[in-house]
Order: structure tokens, then C-alpha cells, then sequence
């Protein structure tokens, strides 16, 4: 795994438009899309959405067998504290970084997510929720910068919640003051940045004065050295100068750009000033410097060259993120195979060839970039800490050196993002002793998540479609056996607090417009005239992060002599059962499809689901 800090890998495409999706009276649900209907009016089942939230029903019936407790009960109980023995931290394998003042490291922002109340902190709910849930235990903490945290709880919040058509109404729960002391008392073991870092334009227009001035000072000094054949010259063969001199040529590329040839040069040259705080000479030496090593490395050559598949599971590329950068994840535990271990590491000659592997891998990544002003030239990384090896390594450490210095040396400002996941606390430790070494910038890029925290943390900043299963998403390889949905098909993610139920409603209701229709559109057109369809699927997917909660499924029709019909009965999910569950339903009347999600838990669980209408043919 070696690139991971600043130098990163990846393909990037932007993120394809979801398509339209229903109406959400959730404050974290989707809004609602319209689309222009050319078609005539007339009656088309829709779909909308909402949902609600209520008291859990286990804990409801507890509380109403139970007699209330006594008060000398609410004492706080000072016995939650890690009894685990603190292990030394491992080295991870390499990850690329900036430059070699910015050595490689963990660092993490800060987020604070239950700050410490007075008394009591009042959250809305909902109108049947009238009884406490009990008092979540404290939780572990994700650490982000601080303006970066400001921003996630600005998302996390959303629009307020609008009443759905058949009404909704809110009520209050408070929740235990001696709960958000103590996860405040936690969160401050943490160590925290105070800025988040914030990817910088490679405009020319939003360039300072200085900025511009260096860049130009460095252009001018990059075709000095093209026309001087500086480059090609020093690493020119002593056994066969004239053979090399006839080889010469003017045009000098890194990561397939060449330099000096149109504006993506110029996107090349701001990496190695920011690398270098925007001193030009110092700039130019380091992309001299990389030219040669790129020669003497056979760059060109490694790009054709098979190194087989026995490390796709240590270091792969998976989706997008929200602004479109590629992601790639380093997958340490992978490591723990002793075989594959060996495989990797076990002399100088496989450690080369390790290196070799996931150089390779960043150069096609690198090479699938969009070096234009505007475009996105950077990657989001992604480290699962996760049984990580230990630093007793030896041949590991070797390695993670060596990569290292690689990286930092000939791949600057490749990261736009480092997340490390499934943190374990003695980490922190580790972080703690190398952060007075990292710059500023460095740690900013870095964002702390332990294991509770760590599918809520990638959420942030990938949307769930996007995010592998393993990790707590819902992107999966295509395969023949599920082809409804794919990463193109956006989720809707929302909390499910503790003790409380969240039900979604899907309403198929009929809707005559001749301007807008709401998806899904159930209209058939033959012969040019439109028939109303009155029956279609309804496909969905649903997943609690975790599980541990009640899940059921019912469709309730709207005719009033009509009966509900149980498409699943209300079952305990388990982490050990299936992460996702895909269902689907024919609709034959008008009415609602309700998913119910019953959390008698002390600890808010995160719940995705998307879903799509089909038309029925018999």
C-alpha cells in the first residue's frame, strides 16, 4: 500500500446526475424532482416519500411494565473505561505524501459531535415518542478539522422537515446531560486540527500575485532546461552518449502531460510549487529531480508490464466521491495473510516488486485525472486500519521507508483527502508522537474515524451508493443476481436515534398534470394515445448499518375496504445476517408501501435505502 499521503491513485469521472426520486418530508430525506411531461393529462400512479419517527415499540413496552425508576438510580456510572492493554503502533504500509518536509502520518479533525449540555438538550422527534429512550452509552469519536466538522453538522441538519400529506407533527425527548459530559470527556483524548484543508483552484485567475509571479518564474526556467536538453542530458547513457544524443527530443511529459504544451502543464507545475511553498528554483529541482528518477525507474515501461493480481485486495479503486475524485483504499489487515506477507515483503527483490505493483496502479489512476484548470487532478484515499500488522514488522517497515520516500519525492499534491477508518485507540498514540513533525497542511488533509464511526465518517464524504459493501455502503460488483441497482442509483441516508422507530412511506398515488410527473412516470403510450397503467413494482433496498434492529415491510391501500398486506413481517437483523436486503412488491391499487426500522438499541444507527417503480405487464 504505499501511496496514501500526499501522491495518490485513481480514476475519476464525475458522478453521474441521479435520476429523479421521490419527495422525502424527512430533514435528511431527497427533495422532490420534477421532469417535464409532453404527454397529454392523465390519471399515472406516482410516487412519493416520507418519513417518520416514533417511539421504539420494545422499549414502549418495558416502560409500561416497569415501574419508573428511582432517582438515586440516575447515578452516573463510572465504570465504562477501556480496560484493553495499549499495543505500540504499527506501521502501515506506504502511502504517498506531498513533500519531504510533510512526513507520512495520521492525522485526524476534529468533530464535535455531542458537546456537554448544562441540563438536558431537546431534540425533536416525533408525536408518539412520550417516553425516554434510555441513555446511549458514550460513543466513540470521529475527529475532523473543525471547519470541516461545522460544515458536516450544517449538512447533517438539513431543510426543516415539512409536513407530508398526511400530516406530521413533532414532539421533544431530551436526552442525559451525564451522556454528552462523557462523550465530551472522550472526544478531548482525541487529537484535534483546527483547520480543515481546502483544495486550492488551479485557475490562473485565482492565483495571488505571488502565486502567478512563481509560476511564471518556473515556466521560464522548465523551457530553459527543454531547450537546453537539460533533462534528457542527465540521464543520458556513458556507454553510448551518441546513441542518446540521436534519441534526444524536446518534448518532456510527466503523468502523460507534456510540459509547457497547454494549460494541464500548468496544473503539473502548481503540484510541485505548492510542494515546495511556491519557491520556483526549489520546485524546479524537485521536477528535475522526478524526471530523471522516472527514467531511471522505467515509468513508461511499468506501465505495460504484468505484475499479476495477488495484490488487487490490498490497494483498490472504488467509486467517487462527492466532488468527483476517485477513491482508492488501502486495505492493511490484508497483511495479516502470511502468506501473502511473504509474497510482498519477505526479501529486497519482492519488496521492489511490491513497490513496483503499486506504482504502476498510481500512474494508470493518475493518468485517468482531468489536469485541466477546473478539473479534478487529485485523489481520495481512503486507510482501514483494521488488524493493521504491528510494528515488529521488520520487513514491513523496510518497505513502508522505501515507499515513502518514493512517493513524497515524485508525487506531490496527489491527496485530496486521507481517511483513516477502523481506527484502534492506541493509533492515537502513534499520531500523537509524529504530529509535531507534519505541517499544517499536511494534517489538515486527515480525518480520524474509530471503528464505530467509521461507515458514518466515509458517508460525509461518499455518497452511500458509492461506498463498497464491506465499508457499510451499498456498492457492490454488478452481477447478473441483483441487476436493479447499480452506483449510478442514488441512496437516501438518514439517523434512526436511540429507541425510536423511522418508517418510510412510498406512496403510489394517481396525479393528472400536463406539464410535470412525478417519478416514476407509469404512463404506456401505443399508437399514440396514452393508457394509464394501474399496476407497476416496486423495487427496493434497504440496510441499518450494523443492524441490530427490527426490520418490517407492509403495503397499505388506500381504499378504505381494503386490507394491509405484510410483505415481511417485523424481523431482529443481526450484523451476522445479510448487510443488504432487496425486495420488491406489485402494486396493483393505490396506496403505500411502509418500510419500518424499530431501534430499541442505546446507540443511533444509520439507515439507507433507495428504491425505483417498474411498469407491470401481465
Amino acid at each position: 500500500m504505499a501511496d496514501e499521503t500526499p501522491a495518490q491513485n485513481p480514476p475519476m469521472a464525475a458522478a453521474p446526475p441521479p435520476p429523479t426520486s421521490a419527495t422525502v418530508t424527512d430533514s435528511e430525506s431527497p427533495a422532490v424532482l420534477e421532469k417535464q411531461d409532453p404527454s397529454p393529462p392523465s390519471h399515472v400512479p406516482a410516487v412519493s416519500v416520507s418519513v417518520t419517527e416514533s417511539a421504539s415499540t420494545t422499549i414502549a413496552e418495558n416502560e409500561e411494565q416497569a415501574p419508573p425508576p428511582e432517582p438515586a438510580a440516575l447515578e452516573p456510572d463510572s465504570s465504562d473505561k477501556g480496560s484493553g492493554k495499549e499495543e505500540l503502533p504499527p506501521t502501515p504500509p506506504p502511502q504517498a505524501v506531498e513533500s519531504e518536509s510533510e512526513p507520512p502520518a495520521v492525522t485526524e479533525a476534529p468533530k464535535e459531535e455531542n458537546p456537554p449540555a448544562p441540563a438536558a438538550e431537546t431534540v425533536v422527534i416525533s408525536e408518539s415518542e412520550s417516553q425516554q429512550p434510555p441513555t446511549p452509552p458514550q460513543q466513540e469519536v470521529v475527529t475532523e478539522s473543525e471547519s470541516l466538522a461545522a460544515m458536516m453538522e450544517k449538512e447533517g441538519t438539513g431543510a426543516p422537515a415539512e409536513p407530508t400529506a398526511a400530516g406530521t407533527t413533532t414532539t421533544t425527548t431530551t436526552t442525559s446531560a451525564q451522556e454528552e459530559v462523557a462523550a465530551a470527556v472522550e472526544e478531548k483524548k482525541v487529537p484535534q486540527n483546527l483547520a480543515s484543508f481546502k483544495e486550492e483552484s488551479n485557475k490562473e485567475a485565482d492565483l495571488s500575485d505571488s502565486e502567478r509571479k512563481a509560476l511564471e518564474e518556473l515556466k521560464q526556467l522548465v523551457r530553459e532546461a527543454i531547450d537546453s536538453n537539460l533533462f534528457n542530458s542527465e540521464s543520458k547513457s556513458e556507454e553510448n552518449p551518441e546513441k542518446e544524443k540521436k534519441q534526444e527530443s524536446k518534448e518532456v511529459s510527466i503523468w502523460g502531460i507534456p510540459l509547457l504544451k497547454d494549460e494541464r502543464s500548468d496544473v503539473i507545475l502548481l503540484k510541485f510549487l505548492r510542494a515546495r511553498d511556491f519557491k520556483a528554483k526549489d520546485a524546479f529541482v524537485m521536477i528535475k529531480n522526478t524526471i530523471r528518477w522516472r527514467k531511471e525507474f522505467g515509468i513508461d515501461e511499468l506501465l505495460d508490464e504484468d505484475l499479476g493480481d495477488d495484490m488487487e485486495k490490498v490497494v483498490f479503486m472504488h467509486g467517487q466521491d462527492k466532488e468527483g475524485h476517485p477513491v482508492c483504499y488501502n486495505v492493511y489487515g490484508e497483511f495479516q495473510n502470511k502468506e501473502l506477507y511473504q509474497k510482498a515483503f519477505s526479501d529486497e527483490e519482492k519488496r521492489m516488486k511490491f513497490l513496483r505493483w503499486r506504482i504502476q496502479l498510481l500512474e494508470k489512476s493518475i493518468r485517468k485525472l482531468d489536469f485541466s484548470p477546473g478539473g479534478v487532478s487529485t485523489i481520495f484515499q481512503v486507510s482501514d486500519l483494521k488488524n493493521s500488522p504491528g510494528p515488529g514488522k521488520k520487513e514491513l517497515r523496510l518497505a513502508t521507508k522505501q515507499a515513502l520516500q518514493v512517493l513524497q519525492d515524485n508525487y506531490p499534491e496527489f491527496v485530496a483527502k486521507q481517511v483513516f477508518i477502523n481506527v484502534p485507540w492506541w493509533y492515537l498514540a502513534f499520531y500523537t508522537m509524529i504530529s509535531p513533525f507534519m505541517t499544517q497542511r499536511t494534517k489538515s488533509k486527515f480525518v480520524i474515524a474509530l471503528p464505530s464511526k467509521s461507515a458514518e465518517t466515509l458517508f460525509k464524504y461518499i455518497p452511500p451508493e458509492q461506498v463498497p459493501i464491506q465499508y457499510g455502503g451499498l456498492s457492490v460488483d454488478y452481477c447478473d443476481c441483483n441487476p436493479e441497482f447499480s452506483d449510478a442509483d442514488p441512496a437516501t441516508e438518514m439517523t434512526v436515534k436511540p429507541g425510536t422507530k423511522q418508517t418510510v412511506e412510498i406512496t403510489i398515488f394517481e396525479l393528472t398534470s400536463k406539464r410535470f410527473s412525478f417519478v416514476p412516470i407509469m404512463n404506456v403510450r401505443s399508437n399514440g394515445k396514452n393508457f394509464p397503467l394501474q399496476k407497476c413494482i416496486l423495487v427496493w433496498e434497504i440496510r441499518v448499518v450494523g443492524w441490530e434492529v427490527s426490520y418490517g415491510a407492509e403495503f397499505v391501500p388506500d381504499a378504505k375496504d381494503s386490507y394491509a398486506v405484510i410483505i415481511q413481517k417485523p424481523t431482529k437483523m443481526t450484523a451476522k445476517d445479510e448487510p443488504v436486503v432487496s425486495q420488491s412488491f406489485k402494486v396493483g391499487e393505490l396506496g403505500k408501501v411502509l418500510l419500518t426500522v424499530d431501534n430499541p438499541t442505546s446507540k443511533k444507527k444509520k439507515l439507507l435505502y433507495r428504491f425505483k417503480v417498474k411498469p407491470f405487464c401481465d
